[in-house]
């Protein structure tokens, strides 16, 4: 650990950076599920006259598919940056004040990979977008 010689004013420079990115990040995020709902919405159906509500359409169908099957690595993407910044900031603290295993224990930490529940699931759905685990 001698090798360390971390700036910390760079360390907050950088991750309030990443934080900016993850606040644009989030408002795209934000836009592109009202963008699928509207494109579902509009897409229309095959089929012919019906009664009572619309007939899910297949292009309603396959961008529902592609968002469910999409969602956990949106959430992930979130989560990994979100980790990654709290736990530069951490072992920043820990090297200022002269705790460099504590320092390294809070970097080893952040690079795990983070755990992401689903909406309405309770958990992972098993991707296996966890591989970062040792």
């Amino acid at each position: 650990m001698t090798g360390w010689d971390i700036s910390s004013s760079g360390v907050e420079f950088v991750t309030g950076l990443v934080e900016t990115a993850m606040d644009d990040m989030a408002k795209d995020i934000k836009a592109y599920g009202k963008d699928i709902e509207s494109a579902a919405a509009w897409a229309g159906t095959i089929s012919g006259a019906y009664c009572g509500a619309a007939p899910t359409g297949p292009v309603k169908a396959a961008l529902s598919v592609f968002v469910n099957e999409t969602l956990h690595d949106v959430l992930f993407l979130s989560a990994r940056a979100a980790k990654s910044v709290n736990g530069a900031r951490q072992a920043t603290g820990y090297y200022i004040l002269g705790h460099l295993e504590m320092a390294a224990n809070a970097q080893h930490k952040a690079l795990s990979a983070p755990k992401v529940d689903l909406p309405g699931q309770g958990g992972d759905k098993g991707h296996g977008k966890e591989g970062g685990k040792k």
